[in-house]
């Protein structure tokens, strides 16, 4: 056993009432994380390469996986990932795994980023970090719950170490349990408890007697331990408490269990890296009332008259906002706008202000401004399922059929076509003839596809291209700019929509997992078509791509279709609000999320585990979970979300089986119930996990624990309680939930967003509109001119700039007073004279 520094002191764990965040100001924290890539990973098979992936950890949850890559050392992932934290959180940990189809996949290496690391930096971390080795004695979970008493008697000091329990060890065994028992050392003596067997969650409620040595005063360390018949024992984690916190306050409660102190240090390259992008956002969000002077700003900016575009508070947000943070800023200002039943306004101005500023209809929203940016997350708001119905036959058959297609001659591979049925020697030309079939074969169902969906886009992005044509018709009317209205429309709807679907359909969510090698290039190709088609055939013939030449007929043939479906797209009623109506954080009626899980009751069942489990088609809405056979069944079974008291995860070791969750209800009697689903995978599992959790926040009598394990056989698999109706043995974890594009609107917490973005430019604001003496050098030139309608319209506009830059400045000011006032509350310190609303 390795020697230890006597400073390691251990962490004591939240209550649960504290990890509520108690308190009228509600807390958040979230951990935006992106997987990019890896580099120089070492081979793990018998091919040379390997098959890695990501797992995705926070503190000892697995909150995300990615995609496999298959048969590559230098792997692109890309994949992007939003947690909502516990208050509690410590570290996130990336681990990199081979997939193997026989036998455990081999890990890789890993990457553990502790909070500090972090928040070290306001703007996350975005690099390269090389992977460190696994250390097994590294991997610990769980806590302990201890009371210890130093006490005098004749013989001198002695020390009670009261061993009662521990929670959600780390399973060491093959049966996915462990046989823990703990060993508590003070000076030179130690003592052990018992040995439980078979569990993560052990009760001992031991107390151990050890007595002061002569000497110094010296720590208390206990240490747990899986016990192995065969073998040595392995680690589970310890906690350390110095002399002083002994005399002064002797630890009592839960402890968070910390590997065995060591300097980690990455394997200097060895077992390569990742790039990665992580940023922590913590805040605090105020009760409704307080926001609503910043949304009405915002209200208003968007339904005042055109001339006052540029004037508005909204257009001095835009001006503030850098380009890293304008993508966020468009995704919360979107769904804050969304949820007020007016994102058809907000679009509608911020394309209005964007046209107006646009000399060359060639550069038309073609940078990353607000607007660009707010029309894109728009689309992935409302129209995935759209995409999804519009794409996914034909994605599917490219992944299926994997036909080898390839149109530039230095790329081709003709030894590869020695296998795909050609008569004779292969030649450049039969490869060319043989994939401009294939991919025409694919692109004219897709094509299809599109023209013929016009009925099934959404009328929220139907109505905002109508409005956008509108717009780019009346800024540039001219006829030789006649293909601009439609060139608007399809550089969103085509190349910032269907083009990327079709390139990466994972990151959209019409794959699990993402293409082979010969399958992306596939998929490359038939985008860069696509991107062709949304561009009317403008750049056809021109740059270096010139072997898309044998595409071109195809691809000029559907433009002409392309024209008429724009045309028939925006043909809608413009007396339908584009936002639709307000929506409240959880619509009661609207379907949250829809899929395949399989289905198993609490009740003992005579199948075997993994028969017991039947396939349904679960639905969930703000006021039922329901499921039925298939999506078409008439017949269906439902849960109220009003009745669910926890949905928590369970332990693979409860079924044999992973992914599994559970939904413990309580019925009109007060008698309880537990449901568990089965996910395909941990992604999927976080977001039916984060639904859930989220349409059954408000319920009360919210259970503070619960089982992870399933009573069989007459015991809890977790902690081997005999009674079915005894306590949860672990606390629930209601905060750590994965975020996507079907989470529901929180306005209050998109408020707090845009507050925290203005604070950033607060400086710049007064500076810009209230300090700078360019804006008086403006109007005095305005003034030489000698022209009185330039300079009384130049007055007005400064005068509109700066009376929005003041009242947003009085906005900042009163929320900065809110979040301080009950800052001080939370701390107990007494505030004079009630909050203001």
């Amino acid at each position: 056993m390795p020697s230890l520094p006597r400073s390691s002191l251990g962490t004591r764990a939240p209550s649960w009432s504290e990890s509520l965040g108690q308190g009228a100001m509600a807390k958040s924290s979230s951990l935006n994380v992106r997987v990019v890539e890896g580099r120089a990973l070492p081979a793990k098979d018998v091919s040379g390469s390997s098959d890695p992936y990501c797992i995705v950890k926070v503190d000892d949850e697995v909150v995300a996986r990615t995609a496999t890559i298959w048969r590559s050392l230098s792997p692109f992932w890309g994949e992007e990932y939003t947690v909502h934290l516990p208050l509690d959180f410590h570290h996130l940990s990336f681990y990199v795994l081979d997939e193997d189809t026989v036998g455990q996949d081999d890990i890789i290496g890993k990457i553990s980023l502790s909070r500090e690391a972090i928040t070290a930096d306001p703007r996350g971390i975005d690099s390269w970090i090389n992977l460190s080795r696994v250390d097994p004695d590294s991997e610990v979970q769980g806590e302990i719950c201890l009371s210890v008493q130093t006490l005098e008697d004749v013989r001198g000091r002695c020390l009670h170490c009261h061993v009662l329990q521990a929670r959600d060890l780390a399973p060491r065994d093959i049966s996915g349990t462990s046989d823990p028992f703990a060993r508590v050392f003070w000076g030179s003596q130690s003592l052990e408890t018992s040995t439980i067997k078979k569990t993560r969650f052990p009760h001992w409620d031991e107390v151990l007697e050890l007595r002061e040595m002569p000497g110094s005063p010296s720590p208390l360390r206990v240490e747990l331990w899986d016990w192995d018949m065969v073998g040595k024992n392995d680690f589970l984690g310890m906690v350390e408490f110095p002399p002083q916190v002994l005399q002064h306050n002797p630890p009592n409660g839960w402890f968070r269990l910390l590997p065995f102190p060591r300097a980690e240090e990455d394997s200097g390259g060895s077992l390569g890296a990742l790039r990665l992008k992580v940023r922590l956002t913590e805040d605090s969000v105020l009760p409704s009332r307080y926001y609503q002077p910043l949304r009405e700003l915002l209200m208003e900016s968007v339904l005042g008259p055109a001339e006052e575009d540029a004037a508005s508070p909204l257009a001095v947000l835009e001006e503030l906002t850098s380009g890293d943070c304008r993508q966020e800023l468009a995704t919360k200002l979107v769904k804050l706008f969304l949820g007020q039943g007016l994102t058809g306004p907000f679009l509608d101005y911020l394309t209005r202000r964007e046209v107006a500023r646009t000399t060359d209809p060639n550069t038309l929203f073609r940078s990353n401004s607000l607007a660009s940016k707010s029309v894109e997350q728009f689309m992935k708001l409302v129209g995935m399922p759209y995409l999804h119905e519009v794409l996914r036959p034909v994605i599917n058959r490219v992944f299926e059929e994997r036909k080898y297609m390839e149109l530039d001659p230095c790329k081709m591979d003709l030894g590869r076509t020695r296998r795909i049925s050609f008569k004779g020697a292969p030649s450049e030309e039969h490869v060319r003839e043989a994939s401009l079939g294939l991919l025409t074969g694919y692109l004219g169902p897709i094509v299809d596809a599109i023209v013929g969906s016009v009925g099934r886009c959404p009328s929220a992005m139907r109505l905002a291209f109508k409005q956008l044509r509108q717009r780019v018709e009346e800024r540039f009317p001219q006829a030789e700019h006649e293909d601009v209205k439609y060139l608007a429309i399809s550089g969103f709807l085509f190349l910032r929509f269907f083009a990327p679907a079709i390139l990466s359909p994972k990151l959209f969510d019409l794959r699990d997992q993402h293409a082979d090698p010969q399958t992306s290039r596939s998929l490359l190709l038939l985008a860069k078509a696509v991107q062709s088609i949304g561009n009317l055939g403008q750049q056809l013939g021109q740059g270096k791509e010139l072997w898309m030449a044998p595409l071109h007929p195809f691809l000029l043939q559907s433009i002409s279709r392309v024209r008429d479906f724009l045309d028939q797209l925006v043909e809608v009623d413009g007396k339908e609000e584009a936002g639709g109506p307000a929506r409240a954080l959880v619509p009661p009626s609207m379907t949250v999320r829809e899929g395949y899980l399989l289905k198993r009751k609490e009740e003992p069942a005579g199948l075997a585990t993994r028969f017991a489990f039947k396939k349904r088609y679960f639905r969930l809405s703000g006021e039922m979970l329901s499921y039925s056979k298939s999506p078409e069944w008439q017949v269906r079974s439902s849960i109220p979300v009003s009745h669910i008291r926890a949905v928590e995860r369970v332990d693979e070791g409860a079924f044999q089986l992973p992914h599994v969750m559970q939904v413990v209800t309580q019925d009109g009697a007060g008698a309880p119930h537990t449901t568990y689903l089965q996910c395909k995978n941990v992604n999927e599992l976080n977001q039916w996990l984060s639904a859930l959790r989220k349409a059954s926040a408000p319920n009360p009598d919210k259970l503070a624990s619960c089982h992870p394990g399933a009573f069989r056989s007459g015991h809890w698999t977790c902690c081997l309680q005999a009674e079915r109706s005894a306590s949860g043995c672990s606390r629930t974890h209601s905060a750590v939930t994965l975020g996507d594009w079907s989470d529901p609107l929180d306005p209050d917490a998109e408020t707090q967003m845009v507050y925290r973005q203005l604070l950033l430019g607060r400086d710049r604001l007064r500076m810009k509109f209230l300090e700078d003496s360019n804006m008086d050098t403006t109007l005095e030139a305005a003034t030489e001119q000698g022209s009185s309608a330039m300079e009384g319209a130049c007055t007005d506009a400064l005068a509109r700039q700066r009376e929005a830059a003041a009242r947003l400045l009085k906005v900042l000011t009163d929320l900065d007073q809110a979040h301080e006032e009950f800052q001080q509350q939370e701390q107990g310190k007494v505030v004079s004279g009630p909050l203001r609303p």
